[in-house]
């Protein structure tokens, strides 16, 4: 009989479900995650509802979490359906989770995002920059200058560029206030100090620094490790690269204080000639707890030398001399360091109002060298050198570009929750930039009467960043409902081109107002529906205001922003869709026209839109194996695009008008595969693929001009084992580009004509098979 039963007992299937709700009050918890051992996640609803499905009989843990309370675990025998409600209890002292939640996206709201934790950030920080962390979530490409992830990369996101995403770090503006880029190039190895991402695709509900066209990456750092942990990771291997990093942490002393450190480097020479890197830096932070305030201090800094690969090849060497540099001067750099301040302090006045304030100070300076031939000594403010007959107005010369830059400001949140169905908060920021660039010439074959150094320009530009915003979330039975409100203003001071073509001081004042509202209804306490619209708008960059007139100066752009989706949860699969358009009105694009003052600068193109589909899924296949994929599908288009060509046999220039072409740098369709076996709870095998569409160079749908489509295939090993007196030893093997694919993932394009029309294509090709090998100890 008991032959029988065991059988039975294994294959029955059963149900979990309950409420979670807070001890003291007994209010309902929404947003609690709920994690149960080898059967799945998943978080209760409006009313603090849970419920797992199809669970199998036998022992497990669930592991019960929320913001600011205690963390429950508890060990459960499943062999019938089952309720039980669970009470949490308010931590003893406010956790860092609260420093973030101004500008994240709640687990119910009505807007598109992804959620990275710790561990996803560590089974693949192998030493490759950021961006390469987050290739795997939806509508992502990335690209690296040196073709192997280290040194200059960057990310695009639903063919949105870096200067179109928002970044935040702690809540605090990363964008460069200027170019509005964000070079993460200059924070190696940053993500060994990350404790979660948070990406949000679309305007989103980014509510500090430049406005988010294209999505946000909200950036949360070490949060508190109660005991005390020692950490040492090493990893290696394809040209010559190296990452090595210590981390120490104090753990909770006394019950108030917590310390945390960070120590890197990364070598690499790069998969292109002569693209090495070297790069260091240092995370510090300390903490102090209370029971109902938290105050925490961090300074991290960035030192980057990389070797300038940033010119790509012609399209000529892609199939003779893939890793060709044209740069070949010794000392071809480019040389900076970023350093960071954050004073970030939370403060729970009563249960029903918190405060958040955080402010911030970076300090950046650095330069790039470079050699230049044949340059005229005039533009660089050095006098023709005479010797005898001969006037000499031309030299051989190195130069340096310099940046010198502080950026300093503050945030703030007030949020006031009376119940768990309203949800109000009150915050803004107010952030002042101010950047000197000037020139040296370190050199010169002929250099007159010049001095070492001497500088050739100079200037600076000041700007100012402010902001407000009120967004409140309602909740009515099954419908929550969302609404934000915001005012900016920017102001720019800079020297610019006046009417008369005269290099002058001047300023500009920009004021914006975003509006965002949104609803999600929520079937069951396993899925949901969303919908929403959004504003964004968002100021010119450096060089469109210093390279124009105020004739010719290009107007903001705009972006009205409409997305709904779908979002289930169950213990065997998760699964979200997600359907957008997004409408803008004046976006800046490249069309190759020369402006009143002779630059080649970004145009506003009236109408143009991106509208598309995209998925995201992971589902377990077997009690092993599990597979997670994305998918995008899009259409990227310019309503009417010019196009300017230079004309050096006839002067001037030529306009080609084109219709509804697609925008540059935006497949039709971006995909990515995770497929995972754990043979074994301290194994794992992933095997890693991503497909990106082909894509233009630039807005006229050129099919010569063109980055082909490709097809990538990572394989990612790992084994962690224990030894006596060590917390664990984790090896890992990433072997990138198993099948050898030559692709190209970003370049430019330009045309001219003489004697006819050539178009010069550049790319930037990417690496070739290549493996990384970690060692991880924690102590």
């Amino acid at each position: 009989m008991l032959a029988v039963v065991c059988p039975l007992f294994l294959l029955a299937q059963y149900k979990l479900q309950g409420k979670v709700m807070d001890a003291n009050s007994n209010q309902p918890l929404m947003g609690a995650t709920l994690n149960l051992k080898s059967v799945g996640i998943t978080q209760s609803n409006s009313f603090g509802d849970y419920q797992f499905n199809k669970i199998k009989g036998g022992n497990y843990i669930l592991t019960v979490s929320f913001v600011g309370y205690k963390t429950q675990e508890l060990s459960l025998v499943i062999s019938n359906n089952q309720e039980l409600n669970i009470n949490l209890k308010r931590s003893e002292f406010l956790t860092d989770e609260v420093i973030v939640n101004a500008t994240r996206a709640a687990n119910n709201s009505a807007t598109t995002f992804k959620n990275l934790n710790k561990s996803d950030l560590e089974k693949n920080n192998f030493g490759q920059d950021l961006p390469y962390l987050l290739d795997q979530t939806p509508n992502v490409v990335t690209f690296s200058d040196a073709g192997a992830g280290v040194g200059y990369t960057s990310i695009r996101i639903r063919g949105s560029d870096a200067s179109r995403i928002n970044v935040t770090v702690n809540g605090i503006p990363y964008n460069d206030a200027e170019s509005q880029g964000s070079y993460f190039l200059d924070l190696p190895d940053f993500a060994s100090s990350v404790d979660n991402i948070q990406i949000q695709r679309g305007v989103g509900t980014s509510t500090n620094g430049a406005g988010a066209f294209g999505g946000s990456i909200n950036v949360q750092t070490n949060t508190l490790n109660e005991k005390a942990y020692a950490e040492i990771n090493t990893s290696g291997g394809s040209y010559n690269t190296l990452k090595n990093t210590v981390n120490l942490g104090s753990g909770l002393i006394n019950g108030k204080f917590s310390f945390d450190g960070r120590l890197s480097r990364i070598i690499s020479d790069g998969y292109m000639d002569r693209a090495s890197s070297d790069l260091k830096s240092y995370f510090l932070s300390g903490a102090y707890y209370g029971k109902t305030s938290l105050l925490r201090f961090n300074v991290f800094s960035g030192k980057e030398k990389t070797y300038q690969a940033w010119n790509g090849i012609p399209e000529s060497k892609l199939t003779t001399d893939r890793r060709f540099n044209e740069f070949t001067y010794d000392d071809q750099t480019d040389n900076y360091q970023q350093d960071h301040y954050q004073l970030l302090y939370s403060k729970s006045i009563n249960n029903q109002l918190s405060f958040n304030g955080a402010l911030h100070y970076t300090r950046g300076s650095g330069y790039y060298e470079e050699f230049k031939e044949d340059q005229t000594l005039y533009d660089y403010k050095i006098n023709n050198v005479i010797i005898g007959s001969e006037t000499i107005s031309n030299s051989d010369l190195i130069r340096r570009r310099w940046l010198a830059n502080d950026f300093y400001g503050l945030t703030y949140s007030l949020r006031y929750q009376p119940t768990s169905k309203f949800d109000f908060t009150l915050g803004g920021a107010y952030n002042e930039y101010d950047g000197n660039h000037y020139g040296e010439v370190i050199w010169a074959q002929f250099a007159s009467d010049s001095k070492i150094r001497q500088r050739y320009y100079f200037d600076n530009g000041f700007k100012t960043d402010f902001n407000i915003f009120g967004k409140a979330t309602v909740q009515l039975d099954k419908v929550s409902l969302f609404g934000d409100l915001q005012y900016r203003n920017v102001g720019y001071d800079f020297l610019g081109f006046d009417r008369n073509k005269n290099n002058v001081a001047q300023n500009a004042t920009l004021n914006f107002f975003n509006p965002k509202v949104g609803l999600t209804y929520q079937i069951n306490p396993e899925s949901n529906f969303y919908a929403s619209f959004a504003v964004a708008n968002k100021e010119p960059n450096r060089d469109d205001y210093t390279e124009s007139t105020p004739d010719s100066r290009p107007r903001p752009e705009h972006l009205n922003d409409v997305e709904a989706g779908y979002r289930i949860k169950k213990p065997s699969f998760n699964i979200g869709a997600n359907i957008y358009s997004m409408f803008y009105k004046d976006q800046l694009v490249l069309t190759g026209q020369i402006n009143d003052v002779g630059s080649y600068v970004r145009s506003n193109v009236e109408d143009s839109y991106r509208n598309g589909v995209e998925l995201d899924a992971t589902f377990a296949v077997l009690p092993k194996l599990s597979w997670g994929a994305t998918a995008a599908f899009s259409q990227n288009k310019v309503k009417n695009f010019e196009e300017f060509i230079d004309d050096y046999d006839n002067g001037g220039q030529v306009k080609n008008t084109y219709t509804k072409t697609d925008l540059a740098f935006s497949p039709n369709f971006v995909g990515s595969s995770t497929l995972s076996f754990k043979p074994t709870n301290a194994s794992e095998i992933a095997f890693i693929s991503k497909y990106v569409g082909k894509q233009f160079l630039d807005n006229t749908s050129n099919n010569s001009r063109k980055l082909d489509a490709f097809f990538v295939n990572n394989l990612r090993l790992s084994y962690d084992f224990k030894l006596k007196n060590v917390k664990s030893i984790g090896v890992g093997l990433l072997v990138n580009n198993v099948f050898n694919e030559l692709y190209e993932s970003n370049g430019y394009t330009f045309s001219y004509i003489a004697g006819g029309l050539t178009t010069e294509n550049y790319y930037f090709p990417q690496a070739e098979t290549s493996f990384l090998l970690s060692l991880n100890v924690k102590f």
